[in-house]
């Protein structure tokens, strides 16, 4: 029952009973248990690409406040106290992506003249940050395992946005997932599945983390026209929820009928209704 709005971005919190969206650039949270919409930022005109933390808490977004390009922000979820920078880029707009499972980093992107976009990650204890993957293609869409052991990601280095995982903090090598381009990752709670999109097709594809990482092979689980990114290499229009059995998705509300009335011979009308010497 949300009102329609121009959604992006959803997320869903950990209790599962709010959604942080993106409206119009400025955050909002949608309570499905009372049935509100409630503006989460005002400071700024941009604040947007929400993440949750691990607890609930609070909520991380992209922001111009303070006269930063994109600096990334948190603020409680409930509105109270203020806001607090987290990160100070310069002349760049750096993104949250998603938190580790234990809240301690931020897996973040941030672009760059020379290798495009890269994935970056931010200490919240003491806010030092370190790149994680910087090479000459775009990479995005960082999302923390359940376990926070491994990091799943989108890469156009082989000239499409595909699925790949890297182990976090790292080193280690890195597996594929997708097979025929991917974009928009997201694990399930369990850890046991991966989801992606390509096109109006959601995949899933199993995966093993203990003792070492392996992937199966990627299975449709359906078909819907639903909201795809606008910037597939970074962002996400759905979210999975705790269980794992659903898909909070975005969908165009369908046009409502609209009853025409075609009137003719209209000028023959207005004629009988108005006659000339009375126009004049």
């Amino acid at each position: 029952p949300a009102p329609p709005r121009e959604y992006d971005w959803p997320r869903l919190a950990p209790d599962g009973r709010r959604i942080a969206a993106e409206v119009s650039g400025q955050t909002w949270i949608y309570d499905t248990a009372r049935d509100t919409l409630t503006r989460l930022t005002f400071a700024g005109t941009q604040n947007d690409g929400p993440a949750w933390t691990p607890d609930g808490t609070r909520i991380a977004v992209r922001s111009n406040r303070e006269g930063a390009p994109g600096g990334i922000f948190w603020q409680m979820a409930d509105g109270s106290g203020g806001d607090e920078r987290l990160s100070t880029p310069e002349q760049v707009a750096d993104l949250a992506q998603s938190f580790s499972p234990d809240g301690q980093f931020i897996a973040f992107t941030r672009p760059d003249p020379k290798t495009q976009r890269d994935l970056w990650i931010l200490s919240v204890k003491d806010r030092a940050r370190k790149v994680f993957l910087a090479t000459p293609a775009t990479e995005g869409a960082g999302r923390f395992s359940p376990d926070g052991r491994w990091l799943a990601y989108v890469s156009d280095e082989s000239g499409r946005p595909e699925i790949y995982v890297q182990p976090f903090p790292g080193p280690g090598g890195k597996w594929q997932i997708s097979t025929d381009g991917g974009s928009e990752p997201a694990w399930n709670p369990n850890g046991r599945e991966l989801f992606y999109r390509v096109g109006d097709r959601m995949m899933a594809v199993p995966v093993t983390t203990q003792p070492s990482f392996s992937a199966g092979r990627p299975t449709e689980l359906f078909k819907g026209t639903y909201l795809a990114s606008t910037f597939p290499l970074t962002g996400t229009t759905y979210d999975v929820t705790r269980d794992g059995q659903r898909f909070l998705m975005i969908k165009d509300q369908a046009a409502s009928a609209t009853q025409i009335n075609v009137v003719v011979n209209w000028f023959e009308e207005l004629k009988r209704l108005v006659p000339i010497d009375r126009a004049r």
